[in-house]
């Protein structure tokens, strides 16, 4: 591997590596829907604050969501939202999984 290719390789690693916790996964898909305060994003994951300031940014040093601040309150949004469509692909690889898992339980 050349150096450029591990460079994009290392690049979507940490991507990935970022997206890699059950609440930050929430977060993005709560900002599917459109942007969030943090505060009502910490009503939704029902954590302190600064917790879910803690992950949003790590979300926003992987180039995942965005900041917007407006007086006294910060909003977050999705900087690219196609990162749903991993999501989709995520669930086609699950479900596939499932369907092999049943067909394993049900073999008699």
């Amino acid at each position: 591997m050349n150096d450029k290719t591990k460079k994009l390789f290392d690049a979507r690693a940490a991507v990935l590596k970022a997206m890699a916790h059950p609440t930050r996964l929430f977060m993005l898909d709560q900002l599917a829907a459109g942007e969030q305060c943090v505060a009502e994003l910490t009503r939704m994951v029902d954590v302190d604050m600064s917790t879910v300031s803690k992950h949003l940014n790590v979300l926003k040093g992987a180039g995942l969501v965005d900041i917007d601040k407006r007086g006294s309150q910060i909003f977050y949004s999705l900087r690219t939202p196609c990162i749903m469509n991993f999501f989709g692909c995520l669930e086609s690889v699950l479900e596939h999984n499932a369907r092999i898992q049943l067909a394993v339980t049900n073999i008699k």
